[in-house]
């Protein structure tokens, strides 16, 4: 079983998001573990990019932090390195083409094999264009995270065939960022993609409450939350762990009943 699949076997998946490097990566190596501990299924971990079209202005305020505070691609591989031995549920990295492409492809996929990553997400590239890049992290055994969103119309179908791990339901238009009301239409790009594969669907933006990510779960296979989370490192920086751990406890409560 692809071990991102195992994330989602026999319960709903709750999976965080977080932006490494904000506010350091000492504590973003904190995160992980606690995040982990407290009931995440699957990790997200966010490479900083000075251009993330598809983040709101709380992602994208964490990408800049980031940056600024010194954080590279080598440094987030590096620390993820150091605590491998550590992390026992799967994780992907969250990124854009443009920084796989800086980097070199075939040397990010090593780099995420070696780290221990089960695969990436990458929103930028269109479905269409993705064939490079997933024949390259294919050699690494590494998945390329479909997404599906409500403007995917006519192309679930031929999403859904080729995802793998899982599919990542956009549940809004727009950027990433805290909703006070979702859109319950997913569920119809969901029952899409079911009737072509049997793959696990997680349900991503906007999510942020308890109750939002209950609502949620009831329709899909697992929740995704980001933007919340990040708010909270925001707020508290190099202080944010135990908060963090709360509010991932909290939401996967929720996601569990």
């Amino acid at each position: 079983m692809n071990k991102i699949t195992e994330a989602f076997e026999r319960k709903k998946a709750f999976i965080p998001f977080i932006t490494a490097g904000d506010p350091d990566l000492s504590t973003t190596a904190d995160l992980i573990l606690a995040m982990q501990d407290t009931g995440a299924d699957l990790i997200e971990i966010g490479i900083a990019f000075s251009d993330p079209v598809a983040e709101g202005p709380v992602i994208q305020d964490a990408d800049n932090r980031s940056l600024a505070a010194g954080t590279t691609t080598d440094k987030i591989f590096d620390m993820v390195n150091s605590i491998r031995d550590q992390i026992h549920i799967p994780f992907v990295f969250m990124t854009y083409i443009n920084p796989i492409y800086v980097y070199g492809a075939e040397r990010f996929a090593a780099k995420c094999k070696e780290c221990g990553a089960a695969g990436v997400i990458v929103p930028d590239v269109p479905f269409e264009e993705r064939g490079e890049i997933k024949d390259i992290f294919a050699e690494y055994g590494l998945t390329v995270i479909s997404m599906i969103a409500p403007t995917s119309a006519d192309r679930v179908r031929m999403i859904a065939e080729e995802a793998e791990g899982f599919v990542y339901c956009v549940s809004s238009l727009g950027v990433t960022g805290v909703r006070r009301e979702l859109d319950c239409s997913i569920k119809k790009l969901i029952d899409q993609v079911k009737e072509v594969k049997e793959i696990p669907c997680a349900i991503g933006f906007g999510i942020s409450t308890p109750e939002q990510g209950k609502t949620m779960a009831a329709i899909s296979d697992g929740v995704i939350v980001g933007s919340a989370i990040v708010k909270i490192v925001e707020e508290h920086g190099t202080n944010c762990v135990p908060y963090v751990r709360d509010y991932v406890k909290a939401m996967k409560e929720a996601v569990s009943s």
